[in-house]
């Protein structure tokens, strides 16, 4: 007879989110044992990455023990991860073949919900058509210099005649970055650069089955941010429902193994492998954990609530502008803010009520320990 899904606490779930995630208390700076920026990438599909530098240490902290800001930039200059708007409009770090692999999924219905924004700012697809024509001339003649930096790319429209006024410029690299022409790539000094994608265009044809592809970044999501339930997966997507409804049964029924149910609270929810037993090696509390905003641990799932209450959430994001704050976490729950160079005078961290002294004392050792700039 087999067993019905594990049960597991609330904080149990968050201990194993920590995990799935690749997230570990800092022992002088260690994340997931031997895995390089590309390998934790390449586990977790995308990392939100609007914000590069924050982007840059997300990955880093989930690195081996040693994994400096430099590590990462170098696997970006190595061609091993890119960074583009793979979904919900939204620049995602990942690997080319990701890369090619979500806009398979995504950049059609992205190109259709930004077209309200285009034809509001003048850009129709006349002006995109041009502006791509003359993108590609650039970028297919930029390979000694490693690419193009927006700047450049901008004044080249200009003197083309394509309109950049006001926010054009960037929702013009945003649509060429959606429709698979460019992505960010390597690095030129602090600045990203703009290179060619290959094979680019929404037009050719996958290397992936588009149908295969959902299936195979379902497994992974549920392995690196599980326990999460399928609606966070089709959110973090930017996907309707159904159809992830429909991959995730499908991944289930021809990989039994792929993922496995744990129920948290009388939710059902999956995760890459459940543990090995009720509470496992998760009755511990996990301590101390600083992340970067816009932190997957944070970003990752459409339900915060595991790890967040609505007061945790406003120190996070404290305005209406969509900016999330580097996060302090205690046992995998948020906590608070913290700062990496406060003011004079400012304490370096902002906590929700109710934090006893002696937590706050490890919060505080954290941010002072903190080793990624």
């Amino acid at each position: 007879m087999p067993s019905g899904p594990t049960e597991l606490s609330p904080a149990a779930a968050r201990r194993l989110r920590l995990r799935t995630q690749g997230l570990t208390v800092p022992d002088g700076g260690a994340g997931t044992p031997d895995l390089s920026p590309a390998d934790v990438v390449r586990r977790m599909v995308a990392l939100q990455g609007q914000d590069l530098p924050a982007v840059l240490r997300a990955i880093a902290v989930r690195c081996r023990q040693g994994t400096t800001l430099d590590d990462v930039r170098a696997a970006f200059d190595a061609g091993e991860l890119v960074r583009g708007w793979t979904q919900r409009g939204t620049l995602f770090a990942t690997t080319p073949g990701d890369l090619a692999a979500l806009l398979s999924l995504t950049g059609a219905r992205m190109l259709r919900t930004g077209r309200k924004v285009r034809e509001t700012e003048g850009l129709d697809d006349d002006v995109v058509a041009r502006a791509e024509a003359v993108a590609l001339e650039a970028l297919r003649a930029s390979p000694a210099e490693g690419g193009i930096s927006r700047a450049a790319m901008v004044d080249l429209w200009q003197q083309a005649g394509v309109p950049i006024e006001g926010q054009r410029g960037y929702h013009l690299i945003a649509t060429l970055g959606v429709k698979g022409v460019l992505h960010w790539g390597p690095f030129a000094d602090a600045q990203q650069l703009m290179v060619e994608s290959p094979g680019a265009g929404l037009g050719d044809s996958p290397a992936e089955d588009p149908g295969a592809a959902l299936r195979r970044i379902a497994r992974s999501y549920f392995a690196g941010r599980g326990p999460a339930t399928v609606e966070d997966l089709a959110w973090w997507l930017g996907l309707p429902k159904v159809p992830v409804r429909t991959a995730v049964a499908e991944l289930r029924a021809e990989q039994p193994e792929a993922v496995a149910e744990v129920v948290v609270d009388g939710k059902v929810m999956l995760v890459g492998q459940a543990p090995s037993g009720p509470g496992s090696d998760l009755a511990e509390p996990s301590g101390v954990l600083l992340v970067p905003g816009f932190d997957e641990i944070v970003l990752g799932y459409q339900d915060r609530e595991l790890v967040a209450d609505a007061e945790a959430m406003r120190t996070v994001v404290p305005f209406v502008n969509g900016i999330f704050r580097p996060a302090v976490l205690l046992d995998g729950r948020v906590v608070g803010t913290w700062r990496r160079a406060p003011k004079s005078g400012e304490a370096p961290f902002e906590l929700v009520p109710g934090i006893q002294a002696d937590a706050r004392a490890a919060i505080e050792a954290a941010v002072a320990a903190w080793h990624l700039g």
